[in-house]
């Protein structure tokens, strides 16, 4: 498989490397995305290691600076191996 991009989630390096640690991002209940993408929406992000799944889960859990002080996320990470 090419890639051509750079913002591709996937090093071409380890494309071909089975992925068995992940994370689900989803919505809580309560969320009015969800009028928008569905009550079934959900990401499944996957890594090689634990490792690597767990520094991601770690900047992805944590406040991003962009975020204004009345922002509150509100996304549902779950840490999940298959």
């Amino acid at each position: 498989m090419e890639y051509c991009h750079k913002h591709n989630l996937v090093d071409p390096d380890q494309a071909g490397r089975e992925r068995r640690f992940g994370i689900r991002v989803s919505l809580p209940a309560s969320d009015t995305l969800r009028n928008i993408l569905g009550d079934d929406w959900e990401r499944l992000l996957w890594f090689t290691t634990e490792d690597e799944r767990d520094k991601a889960y770690e900047e992805m859990a944590a406040r991003h600076g962009y975020y204004r002080k009345t922002d509150t996320p509100t996304q549902v990470l779950e840490k999940i191996i298959r």
